[in-house]
This record gives C-alpha cells, sequence and structure tokens, in this order.
C-alpha cells in the first residue's frame, strides 16, 4: 500500500515572522528605506496616476490616495514609522497606508508587485547619484588640469617601479590620471543610460492585463525609454555589477596617484607637500605628520572592489531569485555614495598639494635618467644598433655611479671605455659635447609629440581636457535638471487632481 503525497500548504504564511529573520533580514532591508523612500513615493504617485487614466480607479479613490502620498512623500525617511517587525520598508508603507485610509490602499498592488516599486526607486536614487559622481569626477579632473597646467615646467624624475626612469614633468604625470578619470566619466554616463530605463509595468514577470501601455509611467517619471522584456526589467543586475565596476575603476586610478603621493610626501622622497588639513597627528611621535587623506582614498578603493566582488558572489544564483536583488538596495547606493565622498575628498587633496620642484630637480641631477636619451643618441651618432647602444650606455652609467659622477656629467671617454670593452674598439667620442643630450630639461622639451611631456605638447592636452570636461559637466548638470523637473511636474499633478483643478478624464466612467 503506498502512501498517499502529502498536499503542500499555499497561501500566505501565517502569524508573524520569527524574530531571528526580522534581526537578519527585514533590518537589513528596513536599513536601506532612505534610499528608497523618495522613490517609492514617487512610483506610487505614477502608478494611481496610471490607474485613474485607464478608469480602474475612481476619481475619488484617486484623490484620496495621492493626497495621502502626497503626505508621505513631505515625511523625511528617517522620520517614516519603517517597522522591520512588519517586513520589508514596502510592508511598512502598506501598514501605514492601510492604517490611514483603509482598504482604499489596496489599489496600489493592482497590477504591481512591490518589488516593481522597489525596482523604480532603486534606479530614481542611482540616477541622481550617478549624475552627482561624473559632475564630482569631472570637479577633480579640472583640478588636476590647474595643477597640470601650473607644473608644466616642474622637472621630475619619473619612475616606474619605483626606480627613476626618465626626465619629465610634474604637470605631464599628473594628466595621466585625467584621461583615465575622464574614461570613467564616460563609462558612468553609459551606465546611467541603462539606469534611466523603466521597469514600470511588468507585472510581476510577464506584464499585467491592467497596464498594457507602459510608456506612461516611464514618462511621467522621466525614464529614457522603458526596459524591453518584462522578466528581465524584473531580475537584471548586469548593469549594477557595471555601475560597481565603473565606481571601483574610478577609486583604483585614485589609489594609484595617493599611493604614489604617499611615497613622494615621504621624508625619503620629499618631493611634495599635503596640507595640513588633509593629515594626522601622531598621538605618540610629535614628529609625525601622517598622510591621513591618502590613506583613507586607498582603503576606500579596496573597500569598493570588496563591495563589486561580494555583489557579484550574490548575483550569480539562478534566476528572478529575491537575493539577486536584496542586497543591492544597500550596497550600490552606498558604494556610491563612498565614491562621491572620496572624488571630492582626493580633489582636495591635488587643488592644496604643495609640489617641491627644487627637491626634484635635486634627484633628477642626481640620477641617470638620461640613459635611454643617450642611447639613442649614441644610435643616431655613431650608427649601432640599439641593443649594442644600450649595454655600452649601461656599462657606463655602473662605472659612472660607482665613481660618484652624476649621469650629467658622463662623458665621451666614459663611453669610449665602455665601448671598447664590450666591442673592442672606441666610437671617437673623446671631447664630444653631451650637454644637450645628458640635459634633463633639453630632454623634455624633445618630447614634443602627441602626448609627450614638452610644455606645448602638455598645454595641448590640458585644452582638448577641458573641452571634453565641459561636455561631460554639461551633460550630467542637464541630466540632473531634467530629473528635478519631472519629478517636479508628476508632484505638481498629483496636488492637482487633489486639488481638484484638473480634470480627469475618467470621472465619468467611474
Amino acid at each position: 500500500m503506498t502512501t498517499p503525497r502529502r498536499t503542500r500548504e499555499g497561501g500566505p504564511p501565517l502569524g508573524g515572522p520569527a524574530p531571528e529573520l526580522v534581526e537578519s533580514g527585514f533590518a537589513l532591508e528596513n536599513a536601506d528605506a532612505p534610499f528608497l523612500h523618495r522613490g517609492l513615493n514617487l512610483a506610487d504617485i505614477s502608478h494611481v496616476l496610471d490607474l485613474a487614466r485607464r478608469g480602474i480607479v475612481a476619481p475619488a479613490a484617486e484623490r484620496e490616495l495621492l493626497a495621502l502620498l502626497l503626505d508621505v512623500h513631505e515625511i523625511p525617511a528617517e522620520e517614516f514609522p519603517y517597522d522591520p517587525g512588519l517586513g520589508e520598508a514596502y510592508n511598512s508603507r502598506e501598514h501605514y497606508f492601510v492604517g490611514r485610509i483603509g482598504d482604499v490602499a489596496g489599489w496600489l498592488h493592482a497590477g504591481r508587485p512591490r518589488r516593481e516599486a522597489t525596482r523604480i526607486a532603486l534606479r530614481l536614487h542611482l540616477r541622481r547619484q550617478l549624475a552627482e559622481l561624473v559632475t564630482e569626477a569631472v570637479a577633480f579632473a579640472r583640478v588636476a588640469c590647474d595643477r597640470a597646467e601650473e607644473h608644466a615646467h616642474t622637472l621630475l624624475p619619473d619612475q616606474t617601479y619605483l626606480q627613476q626612469a626618465q626626465p619629465s614633468t610634474f604637470g605631464h604625470y599628473l594628466l595621466s590620471f585625467v584621461y583615465s578619470c575622464v574614461r570613467d566619466a564616460r563609462r558612468l554616463l553609459d551606465e546611467l543610460d541603462w539606469v534611466d530605463c523603466s521597469p514600470g509595468g511588468a507585472g510581476c514577470v510577464n506584464g499585467t492585463r491592467l497596464l498594457e501601455d507602459r510608456g506612461f509611467i516611464a514618462d511621467s517619471l522621466g525614464f529614457e525609454g522603458v526596459i524591453e522584456h518584462t522578466r528581465d526589467a524584473m531580475w537584471q543586475v548586469d548593469g549594477l555589477i557595471h555601475v560597481l565596476a565603473t565606481a571601483s575603476s574610478l577609486l583604483s586610478n585614485f589609489s594609484k596617484l595617493a599611493e604614489d603621493l604617499e611615497i613622494f610626501s615621504s621624508s625619503e622622497f620629499d618631493f611634495v607637500d599635503l596640507d595640513d588639513s588633509f593629515t594626522r597627528s601622531s598621538v605618540l611621535m610629535p614628529n609625525k605628520r601622517n598622510p591621513y587623506a591618502l590613506a583613507i582614498v586607498r582603503g576606500a578603493s579596496g573597500v569598493i572592489i570588496g563591495r563589486l566582488s561580494g555583489f557579484l558572489a550574490v548575483t550569480k544564483s539562478p534566476s528572478a531569485r529575491s537575493d539577486n536583488l536584496i542586497f543591492a538596495y544597500g550596497e550600490v547606493p552606498r558604494a556610491l555614495d563612498l565614491t562621491l565622498r572620496i572624488t571630492r575628498l582626493f580633489a582636495g587633496v591635488v587643488r592644496t598639494l604643495r609640489v617641491n620642484a627644487d627637491r626634484m630637480a635635486e634627484e633628477l641631477a642626481r640620477g641617470y635618467t638620461q640613459a635611454t636619451d643617450l642611447a639613442e643618441h649614441l644610435v643616431q651618432r655613431v650608427g649601432v644598433d640599439y641593443r649594442t647602444a644600450y649595454v655600452v650606455v649601461g656599462r657606463t652609467v655602473r662605472t659612472a655611479s660607482q665613481a660618484g659622477v652624476p649621469g650629467g656629467g658622463i662623458t665621451g671617454e666614459m663611453i669610449d671605455e665602455a665601448a671598447r670593452e664590450h666591442t673592442g674598439r672606441g666610437w671617437g667620442l673623446a671631447g664630444a659635447d653631451l650637454s644637450e643630450v645628458l640635459d634633463p630639461w633639453r630632454i623634455v622639451l624633445s618630447r614634443s609629440a602627441q602626448g609627450g611631456a614638452a610644455p606645448d605638447a602638455v598645454a595641448a592636452m590640458i585644452a582638448s581636457l577641458r573641452s571634453t570636461l565641459e561636455g561631460l559637466d554639461v551633460e550630467a548638470t542637464a541630466r540632473t535638471a531634467g530629473f528635478d523637473r519631472v519629478e517636479d511636474a508628476l508632484i505638481d499633478t498629483a496636488r492637482s487632481v487633489v486639488d481638484g483643478t484638473t480634470a480627469n478624464p475618467k470621472e465619468n466612467r467611474c
């Protein structure tokens, strides 16, 4: 005899959530409510207006709902009674709405799951953050361009692997970080295009019979378009990965410069000094002034990398699972908020940075950054292959360093001796004037090709960058202004319906 299969009970759970679930799950989600509060209000208002224009909600109910939502719109998120004991943030809103207007509040669920409102709210919040981050990235880049222009003639022994490489300028060095920042700003605008699309009207996974036109919600909330596929609209996360990746890239670029500046500001280098306002003293050692702001920049970069990695780990679950997005509501806004603050901080660091030009020039004069140019000069003058010239100059540098002769003091006789050791013959350089090829400033001036370190080349890059930055700033500012206009217009429309100053075309049908 076979045992009949137990019938699984359906329907919503009975009773309240376990305390452990409240503490570990719902408390986490409610902590994200401040990011979503404004967007949830706007999403709800748009949904009510959409239902009303189709004649699904009666005018009286429409006005009652909109009046309530306008009241809640004026309540700061921290003052609204979000209660983890009731579930996620939207459950608290539902509880509050029912307590205020009874079952009329149930119209908010017509054709729409709670996750749809939350998805919309997240996008409304993120699009403002992204536009603001573009503006702040542009502000940093402009500061760096200003400092690069100021130091286009400030010699620097540029380095690779923390070893002196070639003569350059501090201005040319600094510009290398601007280009990466500009690329990330462009990427942020691309991510903004992804964020600025509406999931509204998607229903659960396959749409809803109540709202056959999804364009109204998108237009009323100022979205640039509608996410095509309804299931994809509810569950896509790839764009959020891109957002976190670009934030990570932006701070990684800053972290590289911050680590360089931390080394350059050490007493061993003394190339730069941080303004006192961006440092912190040691409570034990009165001789120390620690570059605290740089540690914050570097640490924040690691935090954002960690958040990107953590989010990737979460989103690898099967499709249409809440864990794909439960954590996104807080993690992504917090990551962008941290990135915003660090970008502002680093702009301040670079703006107030003191550059010790004499110390850089002194170190440049002590070293052998002329070696590459000297080898190339020998290729042209003597007609030897570069490998042979490289070996001879390397031998010459080793001999000079052992004798305490700096790079600028290398003579033709020293090169001839090294050539004889390597090739068996001298190159006839005795008495040759090598001053021009060994002069760091002359070397910098020779780098006049596009992107080079010569002042004219640096000036051309700065002019081009400033034009690019202006375009990025204008676009980001215009997007933010557009968000303001459309959201204000939505609130004004809701108020006019409540006040009875806007005729409802469905009035006679309900």
